[in-house]
């Protein structure tokens, strides 16, 4: 069973991801009422951290990965990393964040990567012939760790990519009180522009709460083809 899959992003009022101030400590207070046992994270979105450096670049010594722990119940960190983008593993591991860390691939993936998942002791996945088949990824990772619920906490790419595909139950949105404008796609969305009017996807509002300084958090139910009377693909 593919694990229930929660978009978490903090927006501008004009659906923005760039250039507002976010406030992080309601971002992730938020975040933690998902319990998320998965946390899924675009190889972009870490390299464009302020630890993307670190990230990007082979570790300068490899430590035991961690044994499992019964009792920590901090989430796994999963990755999608077909262009073999991500060279610190090790690093990611040591972050206290998650209690461990799986990538994802494409079976095609070079020897290089296989390789440096096996010396930085990471567990990995691969699926799809160019980049990683995100369906199968999460039905992987549901039945690996037994997750029921992963939360993405990435940028429009992937998030447009999940979208796309019919893969996202729950959209969550903190929207702050600041327009930034322009016309380059940094919005939570980023995808093909569609052809036909069958792929707008339908919402379900599920929760809409006002918070401090003016941040609105929404939720919404994404709704599927088969609940709206369409055909399935």
């Amino acid at each position: 069973m593919k694990p229930r899959v929660i978009l978490h992003n903090a927006v501008s009022a004009d659906g923005r991801m760039d250039w507002f101030r976010p406030n992080l400590e309601a971002y992730y207070e938020l975040a933690g009422r998902f319990e998320e046992d998965v946390t899924l994270v675009g190889s972009g979105t870490l390299l464009g951290s302020p630890e993307g450096e670190t990230i990007s670049r082979e570790p300068d010594e490899i430590i035991e990965a961690r044994k499992a722990d019964s009792v920590d119940d901090r989430p796994i960190l999963a990755v999608p990393d077909s262009g073999d983008r991500v060279k610190n593993w090790v690093y990611l591991r040591s972050l206290p964040f998650w209690r461990d860390v799986f990538a994802l691939s494409s079976s095609t993936a070079s020897p290089e990567q296989i390789d440096r998942f096996k010396r930085q002791r990471v567990p990995y996945f691969l699926s799809g012939r160019t980049k990683v088949d995100l369906a199968a990824s999460l039905s992987a990772i549901g039945g690996r760790f037994g997750a029921k619920t992963i939360r993405v906490d990435s940028g429009g790419t992937l998030n447009g990519a999940l979208l796309r595909e019919g893969l996202v139950d729950e959209i969550s949105l903190l929207i702050h009180p600041q327009y930034v404008g322009g016309i380059s796609p940094r919005t939570l969305f980023r995808a093909e522009d569609l052809t036909a009017a069958d792929g707008v996807i339908d919402l379900e509002l599920a929760g809409n709460e006002t918070l401090a300084g003016g941040l609105i958090w929404l939720r919404y139910n994404v709704i599927t083809k088969s609940l709206i009377g369409l055909p399935e693909d």
